[in-house]
């Protein structure tokens, strides 16, 4: 059974930082896609940032054109965990982010293409 546990959010002020982390355990993620989505009141879960766990190395990763630049995925193979990198936080930011994994081969920015999904963490950034 895949467990995916995220961490890290909170409350903060527009421009700040934050890093969000999501702890995979229960199978091995060196074939699987990675992504967190996020999802604002009144609206529906949208992409934020994927990698395949395999193409770290070649620096590989995908990100929604609304946070390129200002959001970083990566993993750490030793602790089986993806983080999220949030600087130049915006209002418009504000959502609940979730960590998802996905055992099918191909990065999708679709939110039905991932199998497993973490319990969501609060991100509220206030102007």
């Amino acid at each position: 059974q895949v467990q995916l546990v995220e961490s890290g959010g909170g409350l903060v002020q527009a421009g700040d930082s934050l890093r969000l982390s999501c702890a995979a355990s229960g199978r091995t993620f060196s074939r699987y896609v990675m992504g967190w989505f996020r999802q604002a009141p009144g609206k529906e879960r949208e992409f934020v940032a994927a990698m395949r766990w395999s193409d770290w190395d070649s620096g590989i990763t995908y990100y929604a054109d609304s946070v390129k630049g200002r959001f970083t995925i990566s993993r750490d193979n030793a602790k089986n965990t993806v983080y999220l990198q949030l600087n130049s936080l915006k209002p418009e930011d504000t959502a609940v982010y979730y960590c998802a994994g996905k055992s099918t081969v191909g990065v999708s920015y679709s939110p039905t293409s991932y199998n497993y999904w973490g319990q969501g963490t609060q991100v509220t950034v206030a102007s």
